[in-house]
């Protein structure tokens, strides 16, 4: 298969359309990174993406939508404090998992009896599923465990032949994948945090919301993902990939100490020419919205240098910085140490 890389344009958006009522996939930009997307109610065709990806059949895909009268058929209901976070975030990064409807494939959701949605804000994703009409799922366009894409040319390098459009608009906004937030149990649950953190969607419902242990912690044996990026290895380069805690002057010792061929330090902006070892720097300390900008798109340049073994600078673990604490712990198989 020939896989087509086109600005974004009326005819390249009419493409796009064309191709997900064919049944085909398309990968595309999202405010948060590049998506793979597929018709959510035809499994055939949302199994194009497993495959594309090479990605578990139990791990569920997010159905993202184009205005609230597109949920009737895909939710059965939209629980109070769903709608209350949809007048606040949506369209924006906020998935929420909510009780299934009739219309959503098997497939999209792994069998689950829950659906996660989410009403995107990138306009190029907003102007597909109006021409399409189209609910479409759509996990990150890379092929499974890799860092998520948040260019065309990362998306490329991924997905090359194994899908037929990439639709170019640009860097994604954000960075990381949405939050996901389970609406249906009696308490709201943070499965994956995210742009929107948990301190927003308080303020919103005035409750607390619950952080389910998955998202610092492994899956328990024989536990169900309920939300993508819950699974052991994700995001991860092909190098092994270590946190370190503690100061920058420990992180210092600590590389020192560990330096070798092959070795890279992922650290903060402007702490790489202080470091014994090549560095990628990945957004300021104690800014996660810049680390989450730029976490993905540094992971896959310490795999175009050739990097071995990384030592990574941890983030905080609130905000917005949870999310990319989320993803990197990820990456590095749950490897943290203290300096």
């Amino acid at each position: 298969m020939r896989t087509q890389v086109l600005p974004v344009t009326e005819e390249s958006i009419a493409l796009a359309a064309r191709l997900l009522n064919q049944g085909e996939l398309v990968a595309l930009p999202t405010e948060t990174v590049y998506g793979i997307a597929a018709d959510a109610r035809n499994g055939a065709a949302v199994r194009k993406i497993f495959e594309a990806k090479g990605r578990p059949q139990d791990n569920p895909l997010i159905v993202h939508i184009y205005g609230m009268e597109m949920l009737h058929g895909i939710v059965t209901q939209v629980p109070v404090r769903a709608r209350k976070l949809a007048e606040a975030f949506w369209p924006g990064p906020l998935t929420m998992v909510m009780p299934r409807g009739p219309e959503v494939s098997d497939v999209t959701c792994a069998g689950l009896d829950t659906v996660g949605v989410r009403m995107p804000s990138h306009p190029v994703v907003q102007a597909v599923i109006q021409a399409s009409g189209v609910a479409f799922a759509a996990p990150s366009a890379n092929l499974s465990g890799k860092p998520s894409p948040t260019n065309a040319q990362d998306t490329l390098a991924d997905m090359d032949g194994r899908l037929p459009l990439i639709l170019d608009g640009g860097e994604s906004n954000v960075g990381v994948e949405s939050t996901v937030l389970s609406v249906v149990g009696e308490h709201p649950m943070l499965l994956r945090p995210g742009y929107i953190t948990k301190e927003q969607m308080e303020a919103v419902l005035g409750e607390e919301v619950l952080v389910s242990p998955a998202i610092l912690e492994k899956l328990k044996e024989g536990e169900i993902a309920r939300s993508p990026g819950m699974k052991y290895k994700h995001y991860a380069p092909k190098a092994q990939v270590t946190i370190v805690q503690g100061s920058f002057d420990a992180y210092r010792r600590y590389v020192q100490a560990h330096a070798g061929e092959g070795v890279w330090a992922l650290c903060f902006d402007g702490e790489g020419a202080r470091l014994p070892v090549p560095s990628v720097e990945y957004g300021k300390n104690h800014d996660g919205v810049t680390q989450a900008h730029h976490l993905f798109t540094a992971l896959r340049d310490l795999d175009r240098n050739g990097a071995q073994i990384v030592y990574a600078r941890c983030p905080e673990q609130d905000g917005v910085s949870m999310a990319v604490y989320n993803r990197l712990i990820r990456a590095a198989a749950f490897r943290v140490v203290t300096a």
